[in-house]
């Protein structure tokens, strides 16, 4: 399996429960609505710290960069981070508006996030990681917990 094949999936996976999450809200389903939502926040905190400590060291590791595209993606990890947070408060307050308004911007900031991975970073990683180091990378990645 490749690098872009697994974190697609996971990319996807994330996207459907962030959908759901927000219908929920759009239809004043709040116990479903933290509860979905809660699943996604701790499904992309976990894909990132899958990056963050398994997958951009080794990316790093075997191409010398450093101040390159991991540094750029774990910049908008943050970003994606404190509207997770502005958005669980909303969810608190059961602010329909506020959630929605904030859900628009992590949807745009995750679509051109994941795309630059996707098109670039997953790719690069294809190529210049090793098959073997690959396999490792992948399974070191599924044993990632919170």
């Amino acid at each position: 399996m490749s690098i872009s094949e697994y974190m697609k999936q996971e990319h996807r996976e994330c996207d459907t429960i962030f959908a759901k999450a927000e219908e929920a809200v759009a239809n004043n389903e709040w116990a479903t609505a933290n509860d979905t939502f809660l699943e996604f926040a701790n499904e992309t905190l976990r894909h990132f710290k899958k990056e963050e400590d398994e997958l951009f060291p080794a990316f790093e590791k075997q191409t010398g960069m450093q101040q390159g595209p991991t540094q750029v993606m774990c910049y908008e990890h943050e970003q994606v981070r404190g509207l997770i947070g502005k958005m669980a408060q909303a969810l608190e307050n059961e602010d329909r508006d506020a959630y929605l308004s904030l859900a628009e911007s992590m949807m745009i900031l995750l679509q051109q996030h994941n795309m630059k991975e996707e098109q670039m970073l997953y790719a690069m990683c294809d190529r210049t990681l090793p098959p073997e180091l690959r396999e490792e990378t992948i399974k070191a990645m599924e044993q990632v917990a919170l």
